[in-house]
């Protein structure tokens, strides 16, 4: 058999292991892995540098398919490479408990580096691994030492371009020059609807040139040579990111299918799967067959893998011998574990403040005492530095000019923002944080919901949290973002009613590892509590505590979030003096109040207490967990205003005097 032809028995294969998938499973899109195939081939065995038997190898190559809903295709080259993908879970493709779900998930099955499906986000997270990879390397590189040095590949669709997600994250990378960034763009013209041409007819080779990327073809992608030749041409451009565009046939094969919107999104049928079969020459009747000389040549992957992470593992022992502190500090930086006592700077951070103090000023104190001592710890905002104080000091700007720094500059780019900052920390070493105004979380959801969907570790900080916005209007001032944040499982979100409550919320943020976290901060000075009088701050870190008690036995409650926990401090005293003993609870994160024990949760808010008052400047929507059917919600249930931030809470019913109002209101109904 010649190499062609051995080359096209590998690439059937490939081919009719997702054809088989979708067709078994009656769900699924065999079109994309059909003329996609080659290009995948290619680049999985001649470029990709990966190992199988030790998927989280840390200077391995990174490959996204961005083209999520073919799954299928990747899902393929991983059983077929040796990964921990039985054949019978590839048979059991888009079922209940499978390893094999209908788009790429993170942490299911080894060698999926990030869940894609929602398009464009694998596009950008791509660029979050590729700036990993150039800080990580500019860090700890030296003469003789390419310590981190490896590419971050991508199959991107025809859908990821169109998403707006693909252009921020287009843009920044080619601004950045990330050369070592990859795409391969299957430019098949078909999408759900019919022929791309009804709502995409730009020129997406002048687009991307525009950018600043290296743009190679159209190509013709079913032809590996001409795949072959555009990636080593890719991988010699150093200045630019690349894009490859490959013309491809969806669906190919298929004689009554390719290159049609039908071969996109549904099964081929089993006439049209024989037909296929047979016009490709494919004489295997039974499905999920794998020729055994076509498993053996795969399997290659493996003892290539191995023979390279040999190979780097020993150029870092010769590092280590060299560079023994700078092996220490990467070492750390890619475990990301943290070094003992990198929270000892924290503890008096405000203990003489006196002044009050915007959570985010108090925010920005905490962030630069952190990277003193966590040496992972870089990110960004998207153009709001200045306003969300998350400058680091001294620490640089990342840039192409100096890789090395800590500050990322992601420009007036929110939803790309989020998506980078998800790459990044998918390809480890990095600890990122993003910052914007709470408002625009709105711009940021998919990443947001996709890094709790994957567990990572992400930061977001969130300023201007509130109606305390003031003079910026309703356009600028949050009202339903808050509890949208507190919808996404497994995110947690703080929003500390003071400087010590912000120094407690980064240390959970810090060292949570199971997914992100969002600390939310005001624009607006607040009090810095008195702590010798009330609880210590570190009840933050069960999410709700008694800050304040007028008596061991309340007769209401008031539970305050931010910049309301002072509000519901004064009223508690106010209401003291009439006679009305009240519990003043901070509660910074649902999340973390509702993951404590039972009994803790009953000793904060005793059942027996009904009359129970919240607030927070938010919708009130929400609430009424806590403060049940006989309490009262005090928030916004309407939009912001222009107006000084004091007057708009005072206009708006924030105040202290109609919390007490409310709570006689109480009083008097349960007499």
């Amino acid at each position: 058999m010649s190499t062609s032809t051995f080359e096209e028995l590998c690439i059937n294969t490939i081919r009719f292991l997702a054809v088989d998938m979708v067709q078994q499973a009656n769900s699924g899109h065999p079109g994309t892995p059909m003329g996609a195939a080659p290009m995948a081939y290619v680049l999985w065995d001649r470029f990709l540098k990966h190992n199988p038997g030790d998927p989280k190898w840390p200077d391995r190559d990174r490959f996204i398919l961005s083209a999520g809903h073919a799954s299928a295709l990747l899902y393929s080259l991983l059983h077929l490479t040796g990964y921990d993908l039985p054949l019978d879970e590839i048979k059991r493709f888009r079922q209940w408990g499978s390893k094999t779900p209908g788009h790429p998930e993170y942490g299911i099955v080894p060698g999926v580096e990030t869940t894609t499906g929602p398009l464009g986000q694998g596009f950008a997270n791509g660029v979050g691994m590729a700036i990993a990879e150039k800080w990580l390397g500019e860090h700890y590189n030296r003469p003789g030492y390419e310590i981190i040095n490896h590419f971050t590949y991508a199959i991107v669709s025809d859908g990821d371009l169109q998403e707006g997600v693909a252009s921020e994250a287009a843009s920044l990378a080619g601004t950045l020059r990330l050369g070592k960034l990859i795409y391969l763009y299957d430019d098949n013209d078909i999408s759900i609807e019919g022929n791309t041409d009804i709502a995409f007819a730009e020129n997406v080779a002048q687009r991307f040139q525009a950018y600043g990327w290296h743009v190679i073809g159209p190509i013709d992608g079913m032809d590996m040579g001409s795949v072959d030749q555009a990636i080593r041409l890719s991988q010699a451009e150093i200045g630019r990111p690349s894009l490859v565009i490959c013309r491809t046939i969806i669906g190919y094969g298929s004689p009554n299918k390719a290159g049609t919107a039908s071969a996109h999104g549904e099964p081929l049928g089993e006439a049209e799967v024989k037909l296929t079969k047979d016009n490709l020459g494919w004489t295997y009747d039974k499905p999920f067959t794998v020729p055994p000389e076509v498993l053996t040549h795969f399997s290659q992957a493996k003892e290539r893998g191995n023979r390279q992470q040999q190979e780097w593992e020993s150029k870092l022992e010769a590092y280590r011998k060299v560079y023994p502190s700078e092996v220490r500090q990467l070492e750390e930086d890619l475990s990301g574990d943290l070094q003992e006592g990198w929270d000892q700077d924290l503890t008096d951070l405000f203990k003489t403040t006196e002044k009050p103090i915007a959570t985010r000023e108090a925010s920005g104190k905490v962030m630069n005492t952190i990277v003193e001592k966590v040496h992972a710890f870089t990110g960004g905002s998207a153009d709001l530095a200045p306003s969300t104080k998350t400058t680091l000091k001294d620490h640089g700007n990342y840039g192409f000019e100096e890789y090395c720094g800590h500050n990322m500059h992601f420009g007036v780019r929110e939803h790309a923002m989020g998506a980078i900052a998800n790459g990044m920390s998918l390809h480890g070493g990095v600890i990122p944080y993003t910052a914007t105004f709470l408002v625009f979380y709105d711009y940021m959801r998919p990443p947001v919901r996709l890094a709790a969907l994957m567990g990572i570790r992400v930061i977001y900080i969130f300023t201007h949290d509130s109606i305390g916005m003031g003079e910026d209007g309703p356009t600028h001032q949050p009202i339903e973002q808050l509890m949208g944040l507190r919808e996404v499982p497994n995110l947690v979100t703080i929003r500390p009613a003071d400087a010590t409550e912000t120094v407690e919320a980064w240390k959970l943020a810090i060292e949570r590892r199971c997914g992100p976290t969002a600390i939310v901060l005001s624009r607006q000075n607040l009090p810095v509590l008195d702590r010798t009088e009330l609880t210590p701050a570190s009840g933050v870190q069960r999410g709700g505590y008694i800050l304040w008690e007028a008596a061991a036995s309340p007769d209401i409650i008031l539970i305050g979030t931010g910049s309301e926990v002072h509000i519901a401090l004064e009223a508690g005293k106010l209401l003291q003096d009439k006679g009305i003993n009240a519990h003043v609870v901070s509660m910074p994160s649902w999340e973390l109040f509702d993951a404590q024990p039972d009994d803790y949760r009953k000793e904060v808010l005793p059942p027996k207490t009904r009359a129970r008052i919240s607030i927070e400047a938010g919708t009130p929507l929400g609430w009424e967990r806590y403060v049940g059917l006989d309490g009262v919600a005090i928030g916004i249930p309407r939009f912001g205003a222009s107006a000084p931030g004091n007057i708009v809470y005072d206009k708006l019913g924030l105040t202290v005097q109609h919390v007490v109002d409310e709570a006689l209101k109480l009083k008097h109904r349960s007499e």
